[in-house]
């Protein structure tokens, strides 16, 4: 069983603490694998699980079933997997390469050998934060974030990779670039990646 923290969030929803991204997967699987139908919205974030239930509706149901979650269910992914086409030129390449002692060929093979999941989603529509990023390759954001960063931009940072969904500001390290569409507003759902799902990038 996991450990997980409490928090109430006024009258109609939890903040559920864990203590790293498996349990924040684990805890997430449980409470929608649960079906509960008093459960209106699941969030899941870096630590912590929020879930927000119907009006009049207790959270005590929700709160059993994650603190039964099986912590080992939150280390690989169970949703979908996708496998993303990537060029790797990015405009950081060279300097990921250089931080890490690797060669450019050496990052591209570590980048795309390793499955990734999706541990939560925020910043902006569609973008995913991915775990599973290898050793060598984790760096921090550069120093000065750029104003405008182009959708389909791959990019890590810390212990996480990702892809721009839009063109957006951003500071994580750019080493390459996909035509993956990951949020159309016009889609059902509109966003591709959901929490627990898995990625491959694949070079091309």
């Amino acid at each position: 069983m996991l450990a997980v923290r409490v928090r109430r969030c006024g009258g109609r929803a939890v903040l559920l603490e864990v203590d790293d991204a498996a349990g924040v997967a684990a805890v997430a699987a449980a409470v929608r694998d649960a079906a509960l139908p008093e459960v209106r919205e699941l969030v899941p974030a870096a630590r912590t699980v929020l879930v927000e239930v119907a009006p009049g509706a207790a959270t005590e149901r929700v709160v059993q079933v994650a603190r039964a979650a099986d912590a080992a269910a939150g280390e690989a992914g169970t949703g979908t997997v996708h496998t993303l086409p990537v060029t790797y030129d990015g405009e950081d390449l060279a300097l990921v390469a250089e931080t890490a002692g690797l060669s450019v060929d050496e990052v591209v093979a570590l980048h795309s050998g390793a499955e990734y999941r999706v541990d939560f989603c925020g910043f902006t529509p569609g973008f995913g934060y991915l775990s599973g990023l290898p050793e060598p390759l984790r760096q921090p954001r550069l120093e000065s974030s750029r104003t405008a960063v182009p959708a389909g931009s791959v990019g890590i940072a810390d212990v996480y990779s990702c892809v721009y969904p839009r063109r957006s500001p951003g500071g994580w390290r750019l080493i390459g670039r996909t035509d993956t569409v990951l949020f159309d507003p016009d889609a059902d759902p509109p966003a591709l990646f959901t929490p627990g799902d898995r990625v491959r990038f694949e070079p091309r």
